[in-house]
């Protein structure tokens, strides 16, 4: 089928619109048709990637409609209400047997080549018969429709509105799992979060679901912090000359806290959210370093402070559970999602939503959606 698309096709360069043939679904595999597509901050760094194939249509935090299934596919059929996960796993190696699913293999090779899980591609220019086109996150959502994996097909109550719910998929999944599910935050404690993106907006909303007392929000912009306190934040720390952990410091009596998230991928606020917590507490990175990035900790002490470092990727969730579950929190009234959705825009204006991340004065802590009819 001929689909509209916003197609990557040089490293750094705007998308081009262009019309692309998609194919038929695979044995495991599922044709959905693509109704609210989030703008993240991954994709951005993808167009900037010189690793990511071209050329490839990226996207890969969505929701839709279930269009077609394979032969195979048995957890979803035609007209399900989707939302798409970008991690699907095998449910059988040594991680997923112990629940860890979000370290499951399966998925980064075909990932990281552009193509699906089989090695191969549905996409192709009508007048580039010869050249492939690849696949992002195995979704590639910056299109009108999209075949997939059927692992990456969670199933969300028909109540829940598409474009809420494509946020559920990878930045509202990874901020809310990084508490829940990697820090277990408990009620009563004293949690910082540093970098308000959409990732630490909602591990922020979290913090508050989870009955955290006091909820530190640490940016470097002023417009995100104020964001923030709709979400849940009970103080913001303007990134500034002052340490923020010199202010958590202060503010806590000269303990520290008890939870810090790092949303960041910046080295300086790693250790900044390190120094923030209080003996016996625990950082919990889910932001990602650049590529030759190195962090480091003081030695002095180290040992008799008790704090613990864990690496979170995809909030440590269970997509087929946590998922599902966040749509029921938005439905329940208890997470917010409309408010985290800045504009909604065409196909057409996604260039445009990307420049808002290099613009200053632009809020950054919400979603750009894209929305097709």
């Amino acid at each position: 089928m001929r689909i509209e698309a916003a197609l990557m096709t040089k490293v750094g360069q705007p998308l081009k619109i262009e019309k692309i043939e998609l194919a038929s679904p695979g044995p495991k595999e599922v044709l959905v048709e693509i109704k609210a597509t989030g703008v993240c901050h991954s994709d951005l760094n993808a167009l900037h990637d010189s690793t990511t194939p071209c050329p490839c249509v990226l996207g890969h935090e969505a929701s839709g409609i279930v269009q077609e299934v394979g032969r195979d596919v048995r957890l979803v059929r035609p007209g399900d209400r989707v939302v798409l996960s970008w991690l699907p796993y095998c449910g059988t190696c040594t991680f997923c047997t112990r629940g860890k699913f979000t370290l499951c293999e399966m998925a980064f090779g075909p990932m990281f080549a552009g193509t699906l899980l089989d090695g191969t591609t549905r996409l192709q220019r009508p007048d580039h018969s010869d050249e492939k086109v690849y696949h992002y996150s195995l979704l590639s959502t910056f299109a009108s429709h999209a075949v997939v994996p059927e692992m990456s097909c969670i199933k969300i109550p028909n109540q829940m509105p598409f474009a809420e719910a494509s946020l559920l998929g990878c930045g509202v999944g990874t901020g809310f799992g990084a508490v829940v599910r990697t820090a277990k935050v408990e009620p009563g404690s004293h949690v910082a979060v540093f970098g308000i993106g959409g990732v630490g907006i909602s591990a922020i909303q979290a913090a508050r679901i989870s009955g955290a007392e006091r909820i530190f929000a640490c940016d470097l912009k002023a417009q995100n912090l104020e964001f923030a306190k709709q979400f849940g934040a009970t103080d913001t720390i303007l990134i500034q000359d002052t340490p923020a952990e010199e202010t958590i410091r202060a503010a806590t009596g000269g303990s520290g806290v008890d939870y810090a998230i790092d949303a960041t991928g910046s080295p300086v606020a790693f250790q900044s959210a390190f120094s923030s917590l209080k003996k016996g507490g625990s950082l919990v990175v889910v932001g990602a370093f650049a590529s030759g990035k190195s962090i480091s900790l003081p030695g002095g002490g180290f040992h008799r402070m008790g704090k613990s470092i864990q690496g979170s990727f995809y909030g440590d969730i269970n997509p087929l559970r946590d998922l599902p579950m966040l749509a029921e929190l938005y439905l329940k009234g208890k997470l917010q999602l409309s408010e985290l959705v800045l504009e909604k825009i065409p196909l057409k204006q996604i260039n445009e939503a990307f420049a808002t991340f290099a613009n200053p004065q632009a809020l950054t802590a919400g979603r750009s959606v894209v929305v097709l009819e």
